[in-house]
Formats: C-alpha cells, structure tokens, sequence
C-alpha cells in the first residue's frame, strides 16, 4: 500500500487502512473526479474531522492521498513532476473542505506556486454527504495577486465540466504566449529579479549588467522585475506575495531559470525554491558558471571548481526523505553516513586537494618572477572592469590575437606578451580577468593566485569604458579590489577607451575627472599617447614609488 502523507496522529489503524484504499481507486481523465471516489473520501474526512486531498495524474491514476487539519492541507514535494514552458503540473488537487466555504487563500496559492491543473475543494453536509464542488484554474492572461478562474459553485456529483478539454485549452494558450518568444529550444529563458533598497537608478544599472551576465552565458532574457522595498525580507529576500505573482509570470512567459540580482543565503534559497516550481541561481552563481565555460587552462579550471566548491557547501540542503538521518545513540552507530554528509565530506576532501595544488600554482609563479626579475623587464599589468577592452587593447598594442569579444567575460585566463617601446626598450604586458561590482568572494579566494601577479607589476594600465553611463562606480568597484589586494601604491594610468562611441564634450568633462588618456583600443593610431605615457613612465626610476619598508631598511 501506497503511503500516506500529512498529519496521520492519533488516527485508527481501521481509518488509516480505510484513507489508504484511496490509491486503489483511477479517477476518468475527462472528470474532475468521480462519483466512487466521492462516496470514499466525504464519509471518512467527517469520521476523522480533517481534511484529506487527493493529487491525481492525467491518467487518473492518484499519486498522492493528503491528510490535513480541519482546515488545511500541506502539499507534499511534487518536484519529480516537472514544468517545461507553456505546459502545467499535469497534477489536479481534490480536497475535502469541513464547512462550507468556497476556496481559500492557500488553495489558490497552491494552484498558482505549483502550477496543478486545477484545484478543487468539495464541501460536506454533517452526515459527510458532498454539496457543492469550488474549482479554480489558472487564467493565462491574468495579472495581479490572484491570478487564477474561479468558476462559480456546482453540485460535486455532477460540475458539468469535461476536465481534459479545460486543461488542455489552458496549456494551448500558455503555449502560445511562449511562443511569442523567439528562442531555439534548450536555451534557458529567463526573469531577473532585483530587489532594492536604494536609488532605483542604481536598481536599473545594476539588472542591465545582469542582462549582460545572462547575456554572457547564452542565457535568453525574458523579464526583468525590479522591487524597491523598505526594508528586504530576511526569507524570501522579496514578499511572499511577490513570490507567488512572480510564479505566475514566469509560467505566463515560459520561464524555465530566475536569477536574483542578489546573492542569496542558503536558508533564502531554500525558502524561495520551497515556494517556486522552478529552477532559481543568484547573481553570483551566474558568474560562477560563466566562468566554468570560459576558463581553458588547468589552472584556470581549478580555480573555478574551487569556487563552485566553496559556494556550493553551505548551500547543500537535505531536499529528499530519502536521505533522512539514521537513528543515533546505541544501536544506532556505525550504520555510515548519510548521503549528505557524504557528499559535503567530498567536497571538503576535494576543496582540500584543489587549494594544494594552487598552492603548487603559486610556487610555479613566484618562480616564474624571480625569473623575469633577474632579466630585469617591467611588468605592465592591464586591469579594468570586465568587458571594457583590455584584451583588445592588449591585442592592438601588443598585435597578438587573444580572444576579445564584446561579452562579459570573454577571456579568463591571464595572457602575457613582449612588447618593444619607440625607443628600443623592451617590457612584459599581460592582460588579466576582469573585475566586476559584488564579485563573489569565492572567486576572489579562487583567484587569487592569478591576482597576485598584480603585486609584481611596475606599471598599472587601468582601461575604464567611458561609453558606460555607469563608469564612474564600475572605477570604484575596481579600485575596491586593489585596495583589497593591497597594490593601490602602484603607479597607474587611466586608459578612457571606446572614445569613439563618446561626444568630445563628454569626453572632455571624463578626461578632466580622470585625467586619463582617451583611446579607441581597436584603433591603433590612437594609441600613440598612451604608449608614450607608457614609455616615460618606464624610464623614470623607480617607477614603483618607495614604500615605508624600503625608506626604514635605508636610513
């Protein structure tokens, strides 16, 4: 016998066999549900004071016998019933309700969080003899906070509705405004959600670089959605309303992914998943994976699984009875771990592995310094925020062939190249990862092997997109990190590029904030002041000014 799920205390092993025998019972496809089933269920949820639920498939087979209170039902984990864009649950709710009354708050919420095909509350006489039937279905096109057909009462022996026909004029609709949405079949659609409590000039900058994000990762935005609130919910992060509106979008729009401009907690992303019938990652899980993509050297694929890794941990959740603790105590020790902290063991041993052999890394690199060191080259580093065009620059000066495209994120992996001054003098330019506002601290630890290359540069090339309105914080955002990383002593040259794409007015006004050199790094011939800033900047000694160590160790 099928298990049953809900609030089973303090009920009779007779009226537990009775609920039980439910399962054996198929409802016709073309019914709501039939009258058989009804003779069963309305009898026993008068015996037993509760409500009991039933969640049948389109087969009429019933794949979950609920037992609630006397005024509610909790659901169980439907999640091995999937919802790909434009289709529903394939799961319709009858229940039990003890008085009479139409459908409730929670009912509709169900309906609309989990996507069934209908729910449907029936209401007893006190003898147990069904009255009337309250149905509901999700509206396709409706807007709001209730977004759900509730049809008005009928006789629940016989609502005069052909089941079938209603869900699959419903799921033609849904299909037909995902369809309005021109995107080749396997790549994810996405909502963006911000939720602020700042400017939202700052909200709208911020969810456009996480459309340049998803963007980066083949990701096709549908929606984005901005919350401006007083205070953010420590739960959900957004309201529980919201929550259950956004559900309803993103099932509207065919939504298959919901990326939160935030990063969330695990107890946020627990909460939220609990409540959204579909699949949801963080701003930083985002750049996590594209990273994955992108990085090509060894070093660069440890650096990136050590961050999975370390994100990964803390947001490891127990979703499944199946991996349920086993009883500790006497007779309980020794039977081994549960999957869990299997899994979370694994991790541990695997991040330990990872962080020894970025150690080795780091050995391989101070060596590789202490060689450039004795050849006495300068070290030129380009830094900058992500997608600016430090590639591209380092390709036009340099006139090497580094992947550069306009994404963010393009290239990964540190470059190095030689490049020979006007004056016969030779240097070592490398262009490194880009930077980005909020870059996951994971990855920062991850990579830190590759940034402190930066510490061993004579000369800092920062190139700041000028054509971005938001240029000014992405300079902060990047001055952040090497304060983090200790190197703002580093003599540094503000590279303003893509001037092209900027009016000589508003150029003229960022040159002077940032007493910078505008440049077009795709156009060579507009390179020539930066490199002769470049030049004079390397034939004065010493180009890294003395620190306090050096000044004491001299005196």
């Amino acid at each position: 016998m099928k298990k049953l799920f809900g609030n089973t205390t303090g009920l009779k092993a007779t009226q537990l066999r009775n609920i039980e025998s439910l399962y054996r019972h198929r409802i016709p496809a073309e019914t709501v549900v039939s009258l058989p089933v009804l003779d069963l269920l309305c009898p026993m949820s008068r015996e037993i004071n509760r409500q009991i639920g039933l969640l049948v498939d389109r087969s009429g087979k019933i794949v979950f016998v609920v037992i609630g209170e006397h005024n509610s039902i909790l659901l169980p984990d439907t999640s091995d019933y999937r919802t790909p864009p434009g289709r529903l649950k394939g799961l319709r709710y009858i229940h039990t309700h003890l008085r009479d009354e139409a459908l409730t708050q929670d009912d509709l919420t169900d309906l609309s969080l989990l996507r069934l095909d209908l729910v449907a509350a029936v209401t007893l006489s006190d003898a147990g003899v069904p009255r009337q039937m309250h149905l509901a279905t999700i509206a396709p096109n409706a807007s709001g906070r209730t977004p759900c057909q509730v049809y008005p009462p009928m006789d629940a022996s016989d609502p005069g509705i052909h089941c079938l026909e209603m869900i699959t004029a419903i799921e033609t609709e849904l299909t037909r405004i995902s369809a309005l949405h021109d995107v080749d079949p396997g790549v994810e659609r996405a909502m963006l959600i911000s939720v602020t409590t700042s400017s939202m000039i700052k909200a709208e900058a911020s969810i456009a670089e996480l459309k340049e994000l998803a963007r980066s990762n083949d990701i096709f935005v549908i929606d984005t959605v901005i919350q401006h609130r007083k205070k953010i919910d420590p739960r959900f992060l957004i309201g529980s309303g919201k929550i259950e509106e956004l559900s309803i979008l993103a099932m509207n729009k065919g939504a298959t992914l919901i990326v939160f401009d935030q990063e969330l907690n695990p107890s946020q992303i627990k909460s939220i998943t609990d409540k959204l019938d579909i699949k949801v990652i963080d701003r930083s899980q985002l750049i996590l994976d594209i990273f994955a993509q992108r990085a090509r050297t060894s070093e660069g694929k440890l650096q990136v699984e050590l961050a999975q890794l370390k994100y990964m941990l803390p947001r490891l959740v127990q979703r499944t009875t199946a991996l349920s603790r086993l009883a500790g105590g006497i007779g309980g020790r020794g039977p081994g771990e549960t999957k869990l902290e299997i899994d979370r063991r694994r991790i541990r041993e695997r991040i330990t592995r990872i962080e020894k052999g970025l150690q080795q890394v780091k050995k391989q690199r101070q060596v590789e310094k202490a060689r450039r060191g004795k050849k006495g080259l300068p070290v030129i580093s380009i830094i900058g925020y992500t997608n600016a065009g430090k590639s591209t620059l380092l390709n036009t000066l340099t006139k090497s062939s580094v992947a550069a495209e306009n994404r963010l994120f393009a290239t990964l992996d540190p470059s190095s190249r030689r490049l020979k001054f006007p004056q016969d003098i030779e240097v070592i330019i490398t262009d490194t990862v880009g930077f980005i506002r909020d870059l996951p601290k994971e990855l920062r630890i991850a990579f830190q092997a590759t940034l402190e290359e930066l510490e061993s540069a004579d000369l800092l090339l920062h190139v700041i997109d000028c054509a971005n309105p938001d240029y000014a914080s992405q300079i902060k955002s990047v001055n952040n990190i090497l304060e983090d990383l200790d190197i703002l002593h580093i003599p540094t040259i503000p590279v303003l590029n893509k001037k092209d794409l900027v009016d000589e007015e508003t150029m003229a006004a960022i040159v002077k904030e940032t007493e910078g050199i505008p440049i077009s790094a795709k156009n060579a011939s507009t390179l020539f002041p930066l490199i002769d800033k470049m030049q004079s900047m390397v034939l004065s000694p010493p180009l890294r000014p003395m620190n306090r160590h050096d000044a004491t160790a001299g005196s």
